[in-house]
């Protein structure tokens, strides 16, 4: 019986018998080579997925975001492949840097001949276009198999999040586990590139400004070691994977890790003041940051570490001087852009500045998001001693740093800049890590449902990549706000309001690859979570003014 495949823009398939994903994009003239996957009724399949029945659907291409994160996972997985056969080594993905993934090898530095090997290996893979296939193991099979390659950490973590049976990819006589659909083989992985960096490799891959090939790489070594830090410091504690979070929290040990945790952001915390304190000539420090990165909170616990050195601290929130909603900017599409510098009242924040340097008494304005208007905000007049902490996500702006002098400010850049790996394979991602923290604070002080927050977050990361991620190499310092447990915690808020995103909302794939990776983080309660707490900003229950 014939059935009807629907797509997006008026297109449509007729069929008789069961259709893939690839015969689907060859009836409609798409060359595959564009085609990462598919949608099918709002869930994103490999191309091999075969339909029997009417559906809806949409060809994911390799140009789009979505389709470059697949692309990317099926890198890794070609990458770790590689670093098993050619060089006989394990390879565990760390986090990402200036858009690339990097690894390192858990049995010591890498080498730059290990990077000529890699990229040989892989290019070699290319070429012979080895297929990479779906696979659904029953979970005993599933951890066999993968106990038998060496990865006990997923193997764990498929019984922890009661998965079964368990998709997985095989390419040749290798498995792989993603947390998502991978491209259907090898050949599509032609662009792509292995650099040596620091102790380990950068695995570059396209990106929508470079669809066709890979950007040059601006890593920056700073940021390095600020990563290289935090990895150090999760390994002191034993905390590599979300198995080792499994453990912790089955050993009934959550609230020393949260104590340990937050000990760890009060020394970061500590070493910042004592440098501001150190340069008696700073008068203004500008904190920067992505959104959702934990930048009011960072700035009001310093405020308080600043007075215990004996520094007469007030804090300026830059999201105070946004534009009235009616005068905010818009975007090609008539949609307001909050994310573009313009959306600041520029002018009045200019105003503001000046006077109070000059040590006048200036009443800001506080901004109310549900009005989406300015209201009169506090005074603040600074003393011959005092400082202003300024915390925006354009604190590193050239329009902002135009309106301070050189010598009298330093800058701090704030984000959650890494965390605990799924496994050696699979990152739970900073803008993830971002976004969940930003759908909980949302649904609790924004009034935004869930499916809003998704939708408009994609803004939100191409305004970080355009305003704020460029400029993050003028910071004086970086202080890496995310918490090895806070996914634990976010898990209770955020899984309730990401189930509400209806089937049929273009938000639902998101939301569902959200949960999926929830799926393996432990529950942990948010009794034990101090007031003071960069999460607390986003669940609530914050002692600071946030």
């Amino acid at each position: 019986m014939a059935f009807t495949i629907m797509f997006k823009g008026g297109k449509y398939v007729t069929s008789e018998s069961p259709m893939s994903g690839r015969s689907a994009a060859a009836e409609l003239g798409v060359p595959i080579e564009e085609v990462a996957a598919w949608r099918v009724n709002n869930y994103a399949r490999p191309l091999e997925w075969v339909v029997d029945g009417d559906a809806e659907a949409e060809l994911i291409t390799t140009r789009s975001d979505e389709g470059l994160q697949i692309y990317r996972r099926s890198l890794d997985f070609a990458f770790s492949i590689v670093c098993s056969r050619f060089l006989g080594r394990r390879a565990v993905l760390r986090h990402s840097i200036d858009g690339g993934h990097y690894w390192e090898f858990d049995d010591g530095d890498a080498s730059q001949s290990d990077a000529y090997r890699i990229h040989a290996g892989m290019s070699e893979m290319v070429r012979h276009d080895i297929p990479i296939i779906r696979k659904v193991l029953p979970v005993d099979a599933a951890q066999r198999v993968f106990t038998k390659q060496g990865e006990r950490e997923i193997a764990e973590l498929f019984v922890r999040a009661s998965m079964d049976p368990v998709e997985v990819y095989r390419c040749g006589t290798v498995y792989g586990y993603f947390c998502g659909p991978l491209v259907p083989s090898t050949g599509m992985l032609r662009h792509f590139d292995v650099i040596k960096f620091s102790h380990g490799l950068i695995l570059q891959s396209p990106t929508e400004a470079c669809p066709d090939g890979v950007p040059p790489f601006r890593g920056d070594v700073s940021l390095g070691e600020v990563f290289l830090d935090f990895a150090r410091w999760l390994d002191t504690l034993g905390l590599k994977y979300l198995s080792s979070l499994h453990r912790i929290v089955a050993d009934g040990k959550s609230q020393e890790l949260i104590l340990i945790s937050e000990a760890f952001h009060s020394q970061r915390l500590s070493r910042i003041a004592d440098e501001i304190t150190a340069r008696p000539g700073v008068k203004v420090v500008t904190v920067s940051g992505p959104s959702s990165a934990g930048k009011t909170t960072f700035s009001e616990r310093l405020k308080i570490q600043l007075i215990v050195c004996g520094k007469h601290p007030v804090t300026l929130p830059m999201d105070n001087y946004y534009r009235e909603r009616v005068d905010a900017p818009r975007d090609e599409n008539g949609e307001y852009d909050f994310e573009t510098p313009d959306a600041l009242d520029l002018g009045l924040l200019r105003d503001n500045l000046s006077r109070i340097l000059a040590g006048e008494e200036v009443v800001t304005p506080r901004y109310d998001f549900k009005m989406g208007r300015k209201v009169p905000g506090k005074a603040i007049k600074l003393g011959s001693s005092d400082i202003l902490i300024m915390e925006g996500i354009h604190g590193l702006n050239d329009q902002v740093l135009a309106m301070l002098p050189d010598e009298s400010r330093l800058s701090v850049f704030v984000s959650p800049l890494t965390g605990i790996c799924i496994d050696p394979h699979n990152r739970t991602s900073t803008s993830d890590n971002r976004l969940l923290r930003r759908i909980v604070r949302d649904y609790r002080t924004r009034a935004k449902s869930a499916t809003d927050t998704l939708i408009s977050y994609p803004k939100v990361l191409q305004g970080a990549r355009l305003y704020v991620f460029p400029y993050q190499n003028r910071a004086d310092m970086m202080f890496n706000s995310a918490l090895p447990y806070e996914l634990g915690v976010l898990k209770g808020y955020a899984e309730p309001i990401l189930h509400t995103v209806p089937h049929d909302s273009p938000a639902f794939g998101e939301a569902t690859r959200l949960l999926n990776i929830l799926r393996f983080v432990p529950s942990i309660q948010s009794d034990g979570v101090p007031n003071n707490s960069v999460i607390r900003e986003f669940i609530g229950g914050s002692c600071l003014d946030v």
